[in-house]
C-alpha cells in the first residue's frame, strides 16, 4: 500500500477518535450539568414544602396545646403536606413528619396548657415537636449534596 495513504487513513482515523472523544466529553458534561439542575430543583422544591409543613405543624401544635377543639382541616392539611413529601423525601423526614401529627392530635386530648405551664415546656425543650424533623431535613439535604456517608 502506498505511504501517502496509509498517512491519509491514519490522519482521518484520528480526526474521527478526537472528533468521537469531543462529542463524548460533551455529552457527559451537559448529562452531569442536567443531572446537577435537576438536583438543584428538587433540592429547592424539598425546602419550600418542609418550610410549609413547619409553618402549619408549628401553628396546629400550639392550637393543641391551647385548645380542646381540634382543627380537622389543619390536620389534613398537614396530612396531605406529608403526602407530597412522600414523592421526594427520604422515609426518615417522612417518618418525623408523621411522629408530629400523632403529636398534635395526642396534644388534643391533653388538658389545655395554661401560659407558665408553656413556659415549663419551653424550658425543659418539650414545646419544640420539629426538631427530628428538623434534623432529619438537614441529614437528607446533606446526603444529597455528598452523597451518602462511607
Amino acid at each position: 500500500m502506498d505511504t501517502s495513504v496509509i498517512t491519509a487513513l491514519a490522519a482521518l482515523a484520528g480526526a474521527a477518535i478526537g472528533g468521537l472523544t469531543s462529542v463524548l466529553a460533551s455529552w457527559l458534561t451537559q448529562r452531569a450539568h442536567a443531572r446537577t439542575e435537576q438536583l438543584a430543583h428538587y433540592q429547592l422544591r424539598r425546602q419550600e414544602l418542609y418550610k410549609e409543613f413547619i409553618e402549619q405543624a408549628s401553628k396546629l401544635y400550639i392550637h393543641a396545646l391551647q385548645d380542646d377543639k381540634p382543627d380537622v382541616s389543619g390536620l389534613m392539611g398537614l396530612y396531605a403536606e406529608i403526602s407530597r413529601m412522600r414523592v421526594l423525601s427520604s422515609a426518615r423526614v417522612i417518618d418525623s413528619a408523621d411522629q408530629i401529627v400523632k403529636k398534635i392530635v395526642n396534644s388534643y386530648l391533653e388538658p389545655n396548657k395554661t401560659f407558665p405551664e408553656l413556659q415549663q415546656m419551653a424550658d425543659s425543650g418539650l414545646i419544640d415537636p420539629l426538631r427530628n424533623f428538623s434534623e432529619a431535613c438537614r441529614a437528607e439535604a446533606e446526603t444529597l449534596r455528598y452523597g451518602p456517608p462511607g
